[in-house]
């Protein structure tokens, strides 16, 4: 088999992987996708594999930035605590364990709640906080799945130019 087949076949797979650690927090998706780009690049060594690479990488970048600050920005007008953050990823952390597949989202959303909750002392507003915090950290994790996802429709586009261009 042709080793450029056997590397894009696995950069394919690694852009999947990371697409879905930008959902599913375990693996950093767009560093993930940047690296795979940029070492799909230097094993085929073309210069379509690197345009596609660069722009890719740059496109993931975009992505991974934009999400934090976005994200960042919201939870500062929110007055959300990083304690808060930091109590909903010990939950979410407790909660891959406790419930399959799932339990990451449910843990770090009642961590969150039960630290709001605390911190408000009233239920109502830490539902309101809560949800809205929630709604900021999606935002955020929609913007960088996107963009790894275009990203590694660049590197499709890169992959057909680098085959055609052999």
């Amino acid at each position: 088999m042709d080793t450029d087949i056997l590397i894009t076949v696995l950069a394919g797979i690694l852009l999947v992987v990371a697409a879905v650690g930008t959902v599913y927090p375990v693996l950093p998706g767009s560093l993930v996708a940047i690296v795979t780009l940029l070492a799909w690049a230097w094993a085929v060594g073309t210069w379509p594999a690197w345009v596609a690479a660069i722009a890719g990488s740059l496109i993931c970048v975009v992505g991974w930035s934009a999400s934090a600050v976005l994200t960042g920005r919201k939870l500062k007008q929110l007055e959300v605590p990083g304690r808060s953050i930091l109590v909903a990823a010990v939950g979410g952390v407790a909660g891959m364990f406790l419930i399959p597949v799932v339990g990451i989202f449910v843990g770090f959303a009642a961590g969150l709640l039960a630290s709001e909750a605390v911190r408000h002392r009233d239920l109502g507003q830490a539902l309101r906080s809560s949800l809205q915090t929630l709604k900021a950290m999606g935002t955020g994790v929609l913007i960088e799945f996107l963009l790894v996802c275009v990203a590694a429709s660049v590197w499709s586009a890169g992959v057909l130019f680098h085959f055609w261009a052999r």
